[in-house]
């Protein structure tokens, strides 16, 4: 099993979660909502094998954090992973987005300064802008767009230029959901959980839910448990290669 984009930090009881986690899952990326919650991360799960901590700035949160941005830049140089970072679009995050775009596209001119870096993505209603920012950035690294939601005119865009995508179970069972999974290049998507924030029935998914996604996965695409599970053990694969 594998979570390509986990909340594990923010679990109640984290560390007792993550001993499991370390212990079930061959990768676990972590990502952090901040410079300073990836500092604490790091000392506490420097001890897993298994889980990688990703170095992020939330976009949900940059009107409160916005003074860790050198921070956040100062530390891109010793991670192989960046996350969660990106835009977000939602009304209520109005008033930051000409921070969002400035933390988005100083990150990204220090992932492409540094040789690039592999990047857990958020996009809620900013696809187009996410898109139009990496654009720019050929050389940033390789940006997995997390929990895509955007329109199917947007997927052919991240497509086209190269994005990855990480997806959950939950998202497989809404209608749009599962139409952009059925559009995406199977050898260009990882399974997620986006937990504790994405609730199912109740209660977060879980870091090792990934079964999950591969057995809505083999009914969307119409392949067998076993291949889904191989191709996504193959694209991890690749991803580790190229970082």
């Amino acid at each position: 099993m594998m979570d390509l984009h986990t909340h594990l930090d923010l679990y109640p009881d984290a560390l007792r979660l993550a001993h499991k986690v370390n212990g079930t899952n061959s990768f676990t990326l972590c990502v952090t909502t901040s410079p300073r919650a990836w500092e604490a991360t790091s000392r506490v799960f420097s001890q897993f094998s298994n889980i990688e901590i990703a170095l992020g700035l939330h976009p949900e949160i940059v009107s409160r954090k916005y003074v860790e941005l050198n921070l956040l830049l100062r530390y891109i140089s010793l991670v192989d992973y960046v996350g969660e970072i990106g835009l977000d679009g939602s009304p209520q995050n109005s008033s930051s987005r000409i921070m969002q775009k400035h933390i988005f596209e100083n990150v990204l001119s220090e992932t492409s300064r540094v040789g690039g870096r592999v990047l857990s993505i958020h996009s809620r209603r900013a696809v187009s802008e996410v898109l139009t920012i990496l654009r720019a950035y050929p050389k940033a690294g390789i940006p997995i767009l997390h929990w895509f939601s955007g329109s199917m005119s947007e997927l052919n865009d991240a497509v086209n230029l190269g994005c990855y995508f990480s997806v959950n179970a939950l998202m497989a069972t809404s209608e749009k959901g599962a139409k952009l999974i059925s559009l995406m290049p199977h050898d260009r998507v990882l399974p997620e959980s986006d937990g504790p924030f994405a609730l199912q029935n109740g209660e977060p998914l879980s870091p090792m839910s990934s079964n999950d996604v591969v057995l809505e996965l083999s009914r969307i695409w119409n392949m067998p448990q076993a291949e889904v599970q191989i191709g996504f053990e193959n694209t991890l694969k690749q991803l580790q290669l190229v970082r």
